[in-house]
C-alpha cells in the first residue's frame, strides 16, 4: 500500500501522521511519502511595488525551509517508530497551492491513500479554504481526514 501523509507543522498534521503510522503502515508492505506544500508569497498591499521583490523571494525561501523542517521532523518520527528500516519512506516539498499540489503528487506517485489533518495552520488557512476539503473532493484515491483531539 502506498500512503501519502500531508504535513504542515500543525497538531492536526502530527495527528494525521500518527494515525497513518498506527493504523495503516505495515513494514515491508507499505511505502510512505511525506509531503509538505507551501504557496508563494504574493503582494497583498494596494500598491504591489510597495515591498521589494527581494522580500517576496526571502518569504518564499523561508516557507520552503519551514516545509523542509516539518518533513525532517516527521521523517525522524517515522524512522524512530519503525527502526528496522523495512518501511520505504520518501519526502517531497511541494511549491504551489497545497490542495492541488497534494492531489497531483498523489496521482503522480500512485498513492492508494492520502492522510491529512482536518485543519491547517491557523485562521487565514481556514478563511482561504480548507486543504483537506479540497483533497477530499478532488483526489482520485481514498482520503482520510484526521481530526484533532476534542
Amino acid at each position: 500500500m502506498k500512503i501519502m501523509v500531508a504535513i504542515d507543522g500543525s497538531e492536526y498534521g502530527e495527528r494525521a501522521l500518527d494515525e497513518a503510522c498506527a493504523n495503516f503502515v505495515r513494514p515491508g508492505e507499505t511505502e510512505m511519502r511525506l509531503v509538505s506544500a507551501f504557496d508563494d508569497a504574493f503582494p497583498v498591499a494596494a500598491e504591489p511595488f510597495a515591498i521589494s521583490a527581494e522580500y517576496y523571494q526571502e518569504m518564499t525561501e523561508a516557507s520552503q525551509k519551514e516545509a523542509e523542517g516539518f518533513l525532517n521532523d516527521a521523517a525522524k518520527c517515522v524512522k524512530e517508530r519503525f527502526p528496522n528500516g523495512k518501511l520505504k519512506l520518501t519526502t517531497a516539498v511541494l511549491r504551489g497551492a497545497p490542495a492541488p499540489m497534494i492531489i497531483d503528487e498523489a496521482e503522480d506517485w500512485g498513492a492508494d491513500l492520502i492522510v491529512v489533518g482536518s485543519h491547517g495552520r491557523g485562521f487565514w488557512g481556514r478563511m482561504l479554504g480548507s486543504v483537506s476539503d479540497g483533497v477530499v473532493h478532488h483526489a482520485a484515491c481514498s482520503v482520510l481526514v484526521v481530526r484533532g483531539e476534542h
